[in-house]
């Protein structure tokens, strides 16, 4: 009964964000409550049986002190936030998060749940993401809730058309590592590379701007840590295999945007397309060689990738601010126009955040405050609950306190993957690449909300700290 904990405590952890995403994302109250109180229950049971839910080392320690700080702090802020539901709201993710990290440490601290978290994480993107699709390759077969507001963009089953689009990017990074990995078996590099092309379409039918960013920031940080030929390889195959999935959703209208009097024909097309792409993918991942050499010019990736990584952040950065969006662009929806332009209201959400900071910057507006300061203080007629920027909304709702505790989280994050990166770079190399991913896309969108997109997050940041302990 003892070594059965750990593997249940694991299967609970990597699967649950899975069925968070078939419940909307794990946005509202039940389902959270229902998944927190499974993992909490978790967490006694594992500190008897062991390994404990604790780290051991710094980096782990700061880590979770700092979310288990920003719980408390978001906690007391229910004093002074100008609505109590919401306040509350925030508070119970923060503890379902807290859980999830704790449970995380321990119950990946065994080899066996350390090497399935690459590969259940990565089936469970695709089974999500493939839900999405299958509506509109199989429309007939499975017809799935529409909302007005997504435009006809990729939104199901989380119900937010961004969070998909970084839920996909995730799940493409995981997969060109499993497919770029020659310790896993041969099936499994197959179909991790079979799998990059539903992902992949999931990613462009998003239109999520951020997705496509960070998804290819992603293999481009995945290379640099592993400074692998064969990892360069596979994330070449994997990007050469998203565009062309991309494509092939773009070229049918019926499938792009759900548009059109043809949409079970030109679903039908662009499911045998996307096979047809998958499996020379696959192929080329079965048929490459097992050698794992480093490049000879390995040791200028690193100073590439920061270029890349900062000049994609500046731009997206000064050239929105440059853009006053039309009326027209902000409706675009799900069409490739709106892939052009960086334009976006995010803008100004930004903007009165930072104000709500200058005007309470010790304390914060409270958890869930913003969504009262921005109808006191907008400009544009828009209806938003949160900042869009992980960072931003931080010290908005709960000023430099809660400013603080997220700074020592991420702290210990950065640590521990430093630190895992040094003693297991083959091991740790897609968890800190897929976590990247998940961070830059927050810091510009309001993923934190959504535990289906943020707990692979946190258990990939767990298992950096499990890693560096090792």
């Amino acid at each position: 009964m003892r070594r059965a904990v750990p593997a249940v405590a694991a299967a609970c952890l990597l699967a649950g964000p899975t069925v968070l995403a078939f419940y909307s994302g794990g946005f509202y109250t039940e389902p959270r409550l229902v998944a927190a109180i499974v993992l909490w229950a978790l967490v006694p049971a594992l500190a008897v049986a062991g390994p404990a839910p604790l780290p051991r080392r710094p980096p782990g320690r700061l880590l979770l002190a700092g979310l288990a700080l920003l719980t408390a702090w978001s906690a007391l802020s229910i004093a002074w936030a100008p609505l109590g539901g919401p306040a509350i709201e925030n508070v119970q993710r923060l503890v379902l998060y807290l859980g999830a990290l704790a449970l995380a440490i321990g119950a990946l601290r065994t080899r066996r749940a350390m090497r399935a978290v690459e590969p259940a994480l990565a089936a469970g993107a695709t089974i999500v993401i493939g839900y999405g699709l299958a509506g509109r390759l199989l429309p007939r077969i499975l017809e799935l809730a529409r909302s007005e507001t997504a435009g006809g963009r990729l939104e199901q089953p989380i119900t937010y058309w961004n969070a998909e689009g970084a839920l996909a990017a995730m799940g493409l990074v995981l997969c060109a590592r499993l497919a770029g990995d020659p310790t896993r078996p041969t099936a499994m590099r197959a179909l991790a590379a079979a799998a990059v092309a539903p992902l992949g379409a999931g990613v462009y039918l998003s239109y999520s701007r951020g997705a496509i960013a960070v998804a290819v920031l992603g293999l481009v940080i995945l290379v640099t840590a592993s400074r692998s030929r064969t990892q360069l390889r596979a994330a070449a195959v994997a990007l050469a295999t998203g565009v062309a999935a991309a494509v092939a959703g773009a070229a049918f209208r019926g499938v792009a945007s759900l548009e059109g009097g043809h949409r079970t024909r030109d679903g039908a097309i662009a499911l045998v397309v996307l096979l047809a792409i998958a499996a020379p993918a696959a192929f080329a991942a079965a048929r490459a060689p097992r050698s794992d050499d480093t490049l000879p010019w390995a040791g200028r990736l690193g100073r590439f990738a920061a270029a890349i990584v900062a000049a994609v952040v500046i731009g997206l950065v000064v050239g929105g601010l440059a853009e006053k969006p039309s009326a027209a662009e902000l409706a675009a929806g799900a069409q490739a126009k709106r892939l052009t332009t960086v334009s976006s209201n995010r803008y100004e959400y930004w903007r009165i955040g930072l104000e709500a900071f200058g005007d309470h910057p010790l304390g914060g507006l409270g958890a869930g405050g913003f969504r009262v300061h921005w109808l006191k203080h907008r400009t544009i007629p828009d209806v938003v609950h949160d900042v869009h920027s992980l960072e931003l909304e931080q010290a908005a709702e709960l000023g430099i306190a809660g400013l603080l505790a997220f700074l020592a989280l991420l702290a210990g994050a950065v640590m521990a993957g430093r630190d895992s990166l040094r003693r297991h770079p083959r091991a740790a190399t897609v968890a800190a690449a897929a976590a990247l991913v998940w961070l830059l896309h927050a810091s510009i969108d309001w993923d934190w909300q959504l535990p289906a997109v943020s707990m692979p997050a946190i258990a990939l940041t767990a298992a950096l700290v499990a890693l560096a302990e090792r």
